[in-house]
């Protein structure tokens, strides 16, 4: 499914399908990294049963610093996975700790400081043969830098092994977010015509809370650049049916859609 006539995006259509399909984002690159086939099941309104309580604890975050009226409208809208139906009555644990790393993230003078300028700033346009988007938390555009905030479930230091760098790698390197920043930022150098800063503000998951301000290096930078350029014709001719989409095997799409057509081999 390809569009002929480029989409505006907009707060309103930049999650819906059409969009989707008409454009390449940094989550949806990454999802065809993991299993190109599952990518495709997306696009096409497969929907996970896996629990999706991180990534709205993580939105519960967001959404407080984009404004109140924003905050309060997802707490209406989500209120009946986030509170709970018996006693005691109230937040569930989960976004308890939400609330804590708000209250993290406000008693550091210099996330008030930087987190100053224009919320939810979308972006899009070409990069490497596709047409791009993506949803900048707070752009600051006098100053030249940007500013996403980042919640994590352990501890930043820790450093783990990742297939593509070839060694282990910190937390932001192994989520993606050296990718989506450095996207971002030609992004914005394209619409902007000069250079931006991106900035990662991360807050843990522990009790209390730990907090970091993060400047990202420029060699892994430009190292997920290179490949992303490598790699994308090949997602793009799946993407628009020009190449059959591979089976990663093991994702929850591939073991409940797959068919079983040989032996293993018991020592894989």
């Amino acid at each position: 499914m390809t569009m002929t006539k480029k989409t505006f995006l907009s707060s309103e259509n930049y999650y819906g399908n059409e969009a989707n399909w008409q454009y390449m984002s940094v989550s949806q690159y990454k999802r065809f990294l993991e299993c190109p086939a599952l990518a495709i099941a997306e696009l096409n309104g497969w929907e996970s049963k896996a629990d999706k309580t991180a990534l709205y604890v993580g939105n519960y975050v967001h959404s407080f610093f984009e404004s109140s009226e924003v905050h309060e409208k997802f707490k209406e809208d989500n209120k009946d996975i986030m509170f709970s139906s018996r006693k005691p009555f109230g937040l569930l644990k989960a976004y308890q700790v939400a609330e804590d790393m708000i209250q993290a993230l406000n008693h550091q003078q210099a996330f008030k400081t930087l987190y100053k300028g224009e919320k939810e700033h979308i972006v899009q346009g070409e990069l490497f043969g596709a047409d791009w988007k993506g949803k900048i938390d707070c752009l600051n555009v006098k100053e030249g830098y940007f500013v996403d905030i980042k919640t994590h479930a352990g501890d930043f230091k820790k450093k783990v092994w990742n297939d593509r760098y070839g060694m282990r790698v910190s937390w932001i390197a192994d989520y993606g977010y050296y990718l989506q920043m450095a996207v971002y930022r030609e992004l914005l150098r394209m619409e902007f015509n000069k250079d931006f800063t991106p900035i990662i503000a991360a807050v843990s998951k522990q009790s209390p809370p730990a907090f970091k301000l993060y400047e990202l290096r420029e060699d892994m930078m430009a190292f997920e650049l290179e490949e992303l350029e490598r790699s994308l014709p090949s997602i793009l001719q799946m993407k628009y049916g020009q190449e059959e989409p591979k089976h990663c095997g093991s994702c929850e799409y591939c073991r409940e859609t797959m068919q079983v057509t040989e032996f293993s081999d018991t020592e894989e």
